[in-house]
């Protein structure tokens, strides 16, 4: 297994750990606000997933697509889906080379090239992030035992 597959199953699978971790809380401690970049567990967790399908569409140079479903099972699915797809990409840059080659991210306003590593390399570090956020508002909700 080389580096990329060894970052791809990890953040995969501690996204998956947190979402089971609070996979029996109440509604109340999933949507409790709190001072961070998305205030609730639930809206974190669904602006992770999302951003993994979003930057998937991108780097297939596809049109992004309409997500939806934000309870804890309905984020599972979409994360064993976009989980799938992400690394498929991913893999299929890495075995071409491709890397430093550029695709269009449609979404910035202006429309502007970004390297297809930088997307990968993106999506792997802003899941970390967040992560992180999740694991502060798990503890204040809660869950002291995580990851």
């Amino acid at each position: 297994m080389d580096l990329l597959d060894r970052l791809l199953a990890h953040d995969t699978w501690t996204t998956r750990q947190l979402l089971l971790a609070c996979a029996d809380l109440p509604d109340s401690a999933l949507d409790r606000e709190f001072d961070l970049d998305h205030t609730t567990l639930r809206d974190t967790f669904v602006h992770m997933i999302r951003n993994m399908e979003v930057w998937t569409d991108l780097l297939c140079e596809r049109a992004v697509g309409d997500y939806n479903g934000e309870s804890i099972a309905e984020l599972l699915a979409r994360l064993s889906t976009v989980s799938r797809s992400f690394a498929n990409i991913a893999r299929e840059i890495a075995r071409e080379g491709r890397y430093d080659d550029c695709f269009l991210d449609v979404l910035d306003n202006p429309p502007r090239l970004k390297t297809f590593g930088g997307g990968i390399g993106h999506v792997i570090t802003h899941n970390m992030h967040h992560r992180a956020q999740v694991m502060y508002i798990m503890e204040h909700v809660g869950i002291q035992h995580h990851i």
